[in-house]
């Protein structure tokens, strides 16, 4: 596997970016072929370089030959800020227009997964549910489908990102989302959720894990977890790897370095 910075304009932001990539690294490069891709979000405070510093992420894909994508969204909660810059937009639609002709990766939706850790695991549920023609399966750490508590969501932080309008009916909307989706017989990605049973964000956890559970036939193929742990690097590495699993990916048959 290889791990490359990718640097280049966004137009979405309107300055140039970073985004850290995991990419298979073919020893036959004539067998090199359109690769699936882990779309993967930091948490708070964090940006394009915690997962590869912090985990074995890059040894967790290489089995499947999954690319993973690392951009840094800042303390945006991955939406188009009322008074900031347009994360949503440059997460959830122009990343995935622009990378797969840079770097080979699938635009096919089976391909295509969202996964984060806390302010992140919040934004692979909004990113996934409001666009769920584009990702297969979601992965949500160390939080809920909307995070409640929390100094990103107190006082003028949250004013910043959300501003005074109303998020119902928006794609800042995830349980408003899901069930859209179910009436109007859209795809379902499927959804791993694991939280830490000491962690501060686990009553969000609850909140979010209580709506699925109670949709009749489970149709996002709903997983929760909640094992001992906090919120930790420690926990996030064991479930990272959980959530690959979860993938169901074929072992690639290619030989990779």
């Amino acid at each position: 596997m290889a791990l490359a910075k990718i640097r280049f304009f966004s137009k979405a932001l309107g300055m140039c970016v970073t985004c850290n990539a995991i990419l298979p690294q073919y020893k036959d490069p004539s067998k090199a072929r359109r690769v699936p891709v882990l779309w993967l979000l930091h948490g708070a405070y964090g940006n394009y370089s915690d997962w590869v510093r912090r985990t074995n992420i890059e040894r967790y894909v290489s089995p499947y030959g999954l690319a993973v994508i690392m951009p840094s969204a800042h303390n945006s909660s991955y939406t188009d800020m009322a008074h900031g810059m347009n994360f949503y937009t440059y997460i959830a639609e122009e990343l995935p227009a622009v990378l797969p002709g840079m770097l080979n990766l699938s635009t096919r939706r089976e391909d295509n997964f969202i996964a984060g850790l806390s302010m992140g695991g919040a934004g692979s549920m909004m990113i996934g549910l409001s666009k769920p023609e584009q990702y297969a399966a979601i992965g949500c750490l160390s939080a809920g489908a909307v995070n409640t508590l929390g100094s990103l969501h107190e006082g003028r932080n949250f004013e910043l990102t959300f501003g005074k309008g109303e998020r119902k009916g928006t794609y800042q909307d995830p349980f408003g989302n899901a069930e859209k989706i179910l009436k109007n017989h859209l795809p379902c990605p499927r959804i791993f959720h694991a939280c830490g049973d000491v962690d501060f964000l686990v009553k969000n956890a609850h909140e979010t894990r209580d709506f699925f559970t109670a949709l009749p036939g489970n149709p996002f193929d709903y997983t929760y977890v909640e094992d001992p742990g906090a919120h930790s690097w420690d926990f996030w590495d064991a479930h990272i790897r959980q959530f690959i699993e979860f993938l169901n990916l074929p072992r690639t048959t290619e030989e990779l370095f």
